[in-house]
């Protein structure tokens, strides 16, 4: 049980470092490089990720500059932002790519906590999710007779109580996102 349990909770971590990479692309005002963490750049008929074509600099706190390390991709990089679901056109001089973040009005702001509710949600599902197939586990495991009442019901509850810590984790985190799109 001990093992249903370690695995039960790594699968919950594993949980929170998905809501947190998501919460991490999440345009917020700010030039932040996980912005483009999700787009990909064809490159010689390969979908690659722009970091690892490119150099990635925040020059100033609402610019984010992309030199690319071949310059005949310098193309592909813009036209790939074009297509994202960005949201911003990139100014290209020759040599490197800028992406000037424009301030965020109150509607964006709340549209952008909105998918924040979303995506924190998600993961509290993924969570949720997780300790149904435990409890499951334990349920078969009782009725194999390899665990007893009482070790199912201990268990029950030491997974419901992962559960609340991981919730409660997706919750602050949401709080802290919200935080910093709402006083940009």
């Amino acid at each position: 049980m001990k093992d249903l349990l370690k695995n039960t909770e790594e699968r919950m971590e594993k949980c929170i470092n998905s809501v947190n990479r998501e919460f991490a692309t999440v345009r917020a005002g700010r030039a932040n490089p996980s912005v483009l963490d999700r787009i990909t750049v064809d490159y010689y008929g390969v979908p690659t990720p722009i970091q690892q074509i490119a150099t990635i600099a925040v020059p100033e706190a609402r610019v984010l500059q992309i030199q690319p390390w071949d310059t005949t991709t310098l193309k592909l990089i813009e036209k790939a932002i074009q297509v994202s679901d960005l949201g911003i056109n990139p100014n290209n001089d020759g040599r490197v790519i800028r992406l000037v973040f424009p301030p965020l009005t109150e509607e964006r702001r709340k549209e952008i906590v909105k998918e924040v509710k979303k995506m924190a949600e998600d993961g509290k599902v993924a969570i949720r999710s997780v300790r149904r197939d435990a409890i499951e586990k334990l349920k078969a495991m009782k009725k194999e007779s390899t665990i007893t009442e009482d070790d199912q019901a201990n268990g029950e509850k030491k997974v419901q109580n992962l559960t609340d810590k991981f919730c409660a984790e997706v919750d602050s985190l949401q709080a802290a996102k919200e935080k910093e799109i709402l006083e940009l």
